[in-house]
């Protein structure tokens, strides 16, 4: 096995994004991750407890439940949900605002992308169910969960095969809408990964958290990957001249000096990302906020240690 920094430099967006083909993104950015790990939170997706098992020898220990011991005087193992056949859908926002870069190498899309390959080569090699969703206004592809390597090889040519470019679309957004789509096509309880920026209309705040909540009412596991290159989108870091802006849905353009907006849209960008938080938090609805200047490695591994703790 290759050394912990050989491989893990091949994580660096840079070097990833020049890899041609999505087998091999996805290939390095597993093996570099889990080699890079120490004491390895890699114990499945799903954390929640869905039953208890009779003990077996070569069980771990940390899994008996010794209340269970203590009324019945029987060894019982904690069974979760990634020992029953988990089922995981990525639903990947592919609208025009995911097309943004700012100054990193890989727009946000691209980004989504690689993590999106990086979630479904650790689910295949766990053996778990993984599907892929994408959408804009509406759903544009659905791949139901399959576990075989010739399904995983479909996902990845689905999302080497994504237009990743930046031209504008036109049109806005329609998130709210599009899942509302999946919450109806996703029958069986699964875990859903939502990669997206959050970008919606102001006035769809409301009906996009509604849909979120949906989705964990119907008795799915959310997680949301809020994406966005932080230094831009977040801190509004441009430089102080005059500068034009263009909306990537509408083409509506603004001219504006930063250092004029840049107190008053730091504080709008936290309020908007703080209200999904909490509501998110409300609801058991995961929520973790991802730079497009991190490390696929770090993010992986930053979700994965929060996974492992809620054991």
């Amino acid at each position: 096995m290759p050394d912990t920094d050989s491989s893990l430099r091949y994580l660096d967006p840079v070097v990833v994004s020049r890899l041609k083909h999505m087998e091999m993104r996805a290939r390095l950015i597993v093996e570099g991750f889990i080699t890079g790990l120490h004491r390895s939170p890699y114990h499945g997706f799903s954390v929640e407890f869905a039953e208890h098992r009779p003990y077996n020898p070569g069980d771990e220990l940390r899994h008996v439940d010794w209340k269970v011991y203590a009324k019945t005087d029987r060894h019982y193992v904690k069974q979760y949900e990634e020992e029953t056949n988990l089922r995981n859908y990525v639903v990947l926002d592919t609208s025009p605002s995911m097309r943004y870069k700012g100054d990193r190498t890989l727009s946000k899309l691209q980004y989504a992308a690689y993590l999106a390959a990086g979630l479904h080569a650790l689910m295949v090699r766990q053996r778990d169910a993984t599907g892929l969703i994408t959408f804009s206004n509406q759903i544009d592809h659905l791949i139901p969960p399959k576990s075989t390597p010739s399904h995983l090889r479909l996902l990845l040519s689905t999302l080497e095969n994504l237009d990743l470019t930046d031209d504008t679309g036109g049109s806005r957004t329609s998130a709210a809408t599009a899942l509302g789509q999946v919450t109806e096509r996703i029958q069986r309880r699964s875990l859903v990964v939502v990669m997206t920026d959050l970008f919606e209309n102001v006035s769809a705040h409301d009906d996009l958290l509604k849909a979120l909540r949906h989705l964990r009412h119907r008795g799915h596991e959310v997680l949301v990957f809020h994406i966005l290159d932080h230094a831009t989108e977040r801190k509004f870091t441009f430089p102080n001249v005059p500068m034009v802006f263009r909306d990537m849905e509408t083409g509506e353009e603004l001219s504006v000096e930063p250092s004029q907006l840049r107190e008053n849209y730091e504080a709008a960008a936290t309020h908007f990302t703080e209200r999904f938080r909490r509501e998110c938090l409300e609801h058991n609805i995961d929520f973790l906020e991802v730079d497009t200047a991190t490390s696929y490695e770090a993010t992986l591994l930053s979700y994965l240690n929060r996974r492992s703790k809620l054991r």
